[in-house]
């Protein structure tokens, strides 16, 4: 009878709680479409066949996929460089593979959110080659300089101001048929729009309707923090001072960026782009939701949530632990990475948690292979949404790309010597689908970048037949992240010495979860008897760890090997 009325109460609670908006608990899945799954045998990635392996990231459990940039573009800085923000580019497929892509993802209940790049075009855009040409409709759509004068030689102009490219070297360059500078805080081939326009801003916004109307469920917004400028004070653009981070002139971290990066404006902007959304979430209640990219200070990135009166992104994406941990980080500096943003979360906001993209090394080689499962468990252990990189759930790790195969521009702009410093090539590599011609990726030995030597290891076919892999623990956790304790409950977060984290979600009524990871090379003793009183069984378990799901522990002393991850599940048995 006892046992009758608590699962009676239990169905209650979870009725009454009701159900939480899709995005709040999400695990959304960043796809690189030139290396998910070439459908044609032209060795790159395709829409096809991503739709072809959407039963796959069903399988998983991801709720939304976002997909990197699939606009028609000259791929100099592959796809991040649009030449036409209304057209899907033939690399990829067609506009009707994307709407066939996009009808399947709905029918398995499946998100699809698109990379949208609202700093800058490329310069093979029809609005930049007007612009330059001087024609009137378009001369302001982006920021352009006569330049200064050179005190050496007066025939010539030097650039109108200091700024440095993200990807090196000055963020001026000159038009010679224009005769003046333009300005591209990334590559030269990626001039800035002019928001300052309001043209700009109107046809910014007719690109996000465009997609909308096609049926898409949101946005990951690049480079946000970049999309405004200081306006020049009688017509000079003043310099940026010395950051006094590094010697290299060339280098965008020479300079602190408090003149072309965080203005106010920005986040004005991020709030129009939101209600633009939500008038299409107001007509079907389909919440249409904004991703920010946004590395920026902590007080300013809470701004992009919204500031009380207006709504902003509903996940500025959380890169506090990416940038700024690695394997030389203990379980005090993770704690302290998961407050800094918990402890600053605006009332009524998620939390998000990010660990890999395509701009940084993958977790494997940041942290070891073996902390892969540990990571991975962190991040979808805390609460709010999580963020997976495309073969991070099977423990893809960095490959070597020499010189002579790089495409990536950060490298390219470098040298055969230090390009490696640069490359975001190794973290870009064809996904792993099993051991069959490149990697199942492709039916053509000759891939954009080459596979992964380890393929045959770690791949989707042997971890799935696997009895213990990666891609098993990964599944196990986004299993997990359906109970309500994880949806809804609270968190407790300690350290027990240097290397051992622990954290705790509870919901009354429910089942309690600890998640227990040991960062360090030692083993470690944990006293459970201090954790919780009742029962005490091993939810999941790391490939790192000997234990077996499912097992109650016996001893009051919980010992973890080096880099071992669980999750222990709290029975309340009251019966």
């Amino acid at each position: 009878m006892k046992r009758f009325v608590v699962v009676i109460l239990c169905l209650f609670l979870a009725e009454t709680l009701g159900d939480l908006d899709w995005w709040r608990t999400a695990t959304f899945y960043q796809i690189y479409p030139r290396s998910f799954k070439d459908s044609n045998g032209d060795g790159i990635g395709d829409l096809n066949g991503i739709t072809e392996k959407l039963p796959y990231l069903k399988f998983l459990g991801i709720q939304a996929i976002w997909i990197s940039p699939i606009f028609k573009s000259p791929m100099r800085d592959f796809g991040y460089d649009i030449s036409d923000f209304y057209a899907i580019e033939p690399l990829f497929g067609q506009m009707e593979d994307f709407e066939r892509l996009l009808t399947i993802a709905h029918d398995m209940k499946l998100k699809i959110l698109l990379d949208f790049v609202p700093n800058h075009s490329s310069d093979q855009h029809q609005w930049f080659i007007d612009s330059a040409n001087g024609v009137a409709e378009f001369k302001d759509y982006y920021i352009w300089h006569p330049g200064k004068p050179d005190p050496d030689d007066p025939t010539k102009k030097l650039p109108p101001s200091n700024w440095r490219s993200v990807i090196r070297g000055s963020a001026w360059t000159y038009h010679e048929t224009r005769g003046e500078f333009y300005l591209h805080q990334f590559h030269p081939q990626q001039p800035d729009l002019n928001y300052r326009n309001p043209k700009v801003v109107q046809e910014m916004k007719k690109v996000l309707k465009f997609w909308l109307d096609k049926g898409v469920d949101g946005f990951r917004v690049d480079a946000i923090p970049n999309l405004f400028e200081v306006l020049p004070e009688n017509g000079i653009y003043p310099d940026e001072p010395l950051s006094h981070l590094t010697d290299d002139e060339d280098s965008f971290d020479y300079l602190e960026h408090i003149h072309t990066m965080d203005l106010p404006e920005t986040v004005e902007m991020v709030y129009e782009w939101r209600e633009l959304m939500d008038e299409y979430t107001r007509k079907d209640g389909n919440t249409r939701a904004m991703l920010s990219e946004a590395d920026s200070p902590i007080d300013i990135l809470m701004t992009y949530y919204g500031n009380g009166q207006k709504n902003g992104s509903h996940i500025p994406f959380n890169f506090k632990m990416l940038m700024n941990l690695n394997n030389a980080s203990n379980a005090i500096d993770f704690r302290e990475k998961i407050h800094l943003w918990l402890d600053n979360l605006p009332a009524g906001c998620e939390a998000n948690w990010v660990m890999g993209n395509h701009d940084r090394a993958r977790i494997g080689s940041r942290f070891g292979a073996d902390r892969i499962d540990l990571i991975n468990i962190l991040i979808n252990t805390l609460p709010g949404i999580s963020i997976t990189y495309y073969g991070e759930e099977i423990g893809m790790t960095d490959v070597f790309v020499s010189w002579d195969d790089s495409v990536d521009p950060a490298a390219c702009n470098s040298d055969p010597e230090t390009y490696l410093e640069f490359s975001r090539d190794p973290a870009r590599t064809p996904f792993q689908w099993d051991d069959s011609t490149s990697a199942g990726f492709s039916t053509n030995p000759k891939t954009w970048l080459p596979v992964s030597p380890l393929y045959k290891d770690v791949n989707v076919g042997k971890e799935r037949s696997a009895q213990r892999s990666h891609l098993k623990v990964y599944k196990q956790l986004l299993r997990l992240r359906t109970t309500q304790t994880l949806k809804r409950g609270s968190i407790e977060t300690k350290t027990e010495g240097e290397n051992v984290l622990i954290i705790t979600r509870r919901l009354p009524g429910f089942d309690t979860f600890f998640t227990i990871v040991n960062i360090g090379s030692e083993r470690e003793a944990v006293d459970v008897r201090g954790l919780f009183s009742g029962r005490l069984t091993v939810q999941i378990a790391s490939v790192a760890s000997e234990r077996q799901s499912g097992k109650t522990l016996r001893s009051p002393t919980l010992w973890l090997e080096p880099h071992e991850a669980l999750i222990l599940k709290g029975h309340h048995d009251f019966f």
